[in-house]
């Protein structure tokens, strides 16, 4: 088997913490929750993680599927360079924004499932794993459809390609209907 590689579940771990943390925050100051203040900040760090996490890293082996749009984000997050790029750094960044969340019920679920991103992004960064952009896509091969021109002209059984190349013309004959004429190599 394949060696895992933690840091792609641990950023839709976080992506996915991120937008619950968000939702719990608009809930609650909406609400006006006892401590809502927690919430405002809640507000903050949800969009500030969905932000982060949104652009995927490029995987070691396989393709990476990119997400739409995310072209934008890569540029920003390429931009904090060390900083956004290790996974030590984003282990103690989502552990250290998930702290807050845990006082305010909303914010309980989104703060545990970023704790449990920061701890997949630790063992990302124990096992080696960095964050690479994906550069911009080459052209893709055409597929095999785009390839096939039509359907087969002549019914099977069909001759072999070398009998196929011999007919080179086709001459009309009367009444509109066409007769092969095979060209032979004694001329």
């Amino acid at each position: 088997m394949g060696q895992i590689e933690w840091a792609m579940w641990a950023n839709e771990q976080a992506l996915a913490a991120g937008l619950i943390i968000l939702a719990g925050g608009i809930v609650a100051v909406a609400g006006q929750f006892k401590n809502w203040q927690f919430a405002a900040y809640a507000i903050a760090a949800g969009a500030f993680i969905c932000l982060l996490e949104y652009p995927r890293g490029k995987r070691k082996k396989g393709a990476t599927m990119e997400r739409c749009g995310q072209q934008c984000m890569t540029v920003v997050v390429k931009a904090f360079g060390p900083l956004t790029r290790n996974y030590y750094v984003r282990a103690i960044l989502h552990a250290c924004l998930a702290v807050p969340g845990g006082f305010l019920l909303a914010t309980v679920l989104g703060t545990v499932c970023l704790g449990i991103a920061s701890l997949i992004y630790l063992l990302a960064a124990i096992y080696g794993e960095e964050w690479r952009p994906l550069e911009a896509r080459r052209q893709e091969k055409p597929r095999a459809a785009e390839i096939i021109n039509g359907p087969p002209g002549v019914p099977p059984p069909r001759p072999s390609p070398n009998a196929r190349k011999k007919q080179v013309d086709e001459i009309p004959v009367r009444g509109g209907q066409y007769e092969p004429v095979m060209v032979t190599d004694d001329v």
